[in-house]
């Protein structure tokens, strides 16, 4: 499992089981791609893993979001 240093998906990229936001990314030796999110990733991969090079992005779901600074009026 190999994770890029900035994100290859975006809030863009749907998970092909259910349409939530993918986090992981399969790519195919045969060709092609399939997108999937946190959960449907930790439930499909471990078959897919001599078929497919993978990207896993799910260590995103744990980053604390920046914090906008308070608006002084």
């Amino acid at each position: 499992m190999t994770t890029a240093l900035a994100p290859t998906l975006s809030a863009a990229d749907r998970c092909d089981r259910c349409g939530a936001q993918a986090y992981v990314r399969a790519r195919l030796h045969a060709g092609g791609e399939l997108l999937f999110c946190a959960h449907h990733g930790r439930e499909h991969l471990p078959k897919l893993r001599e078929y497919a090079d993978i990207v896993d992005e799910t260590d995103r779901l744990n980053e604390t979001p920046a914090i906008a600074p308070d608006d002084e009026r």
